[in-house]
């Protein structure tokens, strides 16, 4: 099960390897490393995870498609991509050009394969196998410096580039010389994006402010009460409360002293209360015996005589 699990993996991986772009007729576009100007085909890896591609073959021979040929048959007919070169570890979104109709002697990148300038080329990218087919394009007959490459890397459209947006080791989808306004403008032609982009952008700025201004709110008249019950309430509710326990302290020491029957009063209320019931009376006599005049005499020094 291992063993079958590990070649699954194998084989998922190798299908990621995709042919991006084909030169067929290299006047002045891309040099190797002898200053030749060679046909080359660039490979992409559509996934993102690293994939070693040593081992693996580039033909340009039709016959290779001949199902009643063995794998020893078909691999005479392509060209193997070497192995002890760290560049064939292609990382994940990664791009590596192959020269053909070159000398292999030249190093790993350079291919035996042979292109015919003055007419359509196939070409095909072969697992290590020389069995399963990965990838094969039919590119037609180019003008010189022009290429045949898929509209974005990894995608079915293909399209022929100009010299001036001819694409080598990097991105098909985005050009050179294309500035970020007009690969703004490719990407969304009629603006939704940024539309969307925009708005979402505003939204979530209004609503961030709502939400910090609303709790700063909160804030102030939490702190805003929490001050003026500092002020007033907590001392209103501290006298009560100190009266309240005062009060009940002394009926219960009454209460103690002279039992139950007192109900808390103290005798001293009551005298108080009897003292001034006496002088009320006493003050307000004549008030109740209406008509009646009290004389009180007054002797003094003076005699009537002087």
């Amino acid at each position: 099960m291992l063993m079958l699990s590990s070649l699954c993996m194998f084989g998922q991986g190798a299908r990621n390897i995709k042919i991006n772009e084909v030169m067929t007729v290299n006047g002045n576009s891309l040099q190797d490393d002898y200053g030749q100007h060679l046909p080359w085909v660039e490979l992409v890896n559509a996934s993102y995870s690293t994939y070693n591609i040593r081992d693996m073959y580039i033909t340009t021979d039709r016959r290779a498609l001949d199902k009643s040929l063995s794998a020893p048959e078909r691999m005479r007919l392509m060209s193997v991509i070497p192995s002890g070169d760290e560049r064939t570890s292609m990382s994940g979104q990664g791009h590596l050009i192959f020269f053909l109709n070159a000398n292999p002697a030249h190093g790993a990148l350079h291919l035996g394969a042979r292109v015919d300038r003055q007419s359509p080329v196939w070409i095909a990218l072969y697992d290590g196998n020389g069995i399963d087919l990965i990838d094969s394009v039919t590119v037609p007959l180019l003008a010189p410096d022009c290429s045949y490459a898929r509209y974005k890397d990894g995608s079915t459209t293909w399209e022929i580039k100009s010299e001036e947006t001819v694409t080598p080791g990097i991105g098909n989808f985005t050009t050179p010389t294309e500035t970020k306004i007009a690969k703004w403008k490719r990407d969304d032609p009629h603006g939704i994006v940024v539309t969307v982009l925009s708005m979402g952008i505003v939204f979530a700025c209004l609503a961030l402010l709502y939400i910090v201004f609303r709790l700063l709110g909160i804030v102030i008249v939490n702190h805003r009460s929490m001050k003026n019950s500092d002020r007033k309430q907590p001392i209103k509710a501290v006298v009560k409360t100190g009266e309240k326990i005062a009060k009940t302290g002394h009926k219960t020491v009454v209460m103690l002293q002279d039992g139950m029957q007192t109900k808390g009063i103290d005798k001293e209320i009551y005298i108080a209360v009897i003292a001034m019931a006496l002088k009320q009376y006493q003050e307000d006599v004549h008030d109740v015996e209406s008509g009646i005049i009290t004389i009180n005499t007054h002797h003094s020094h003076w005699s009537p005589t002087s």
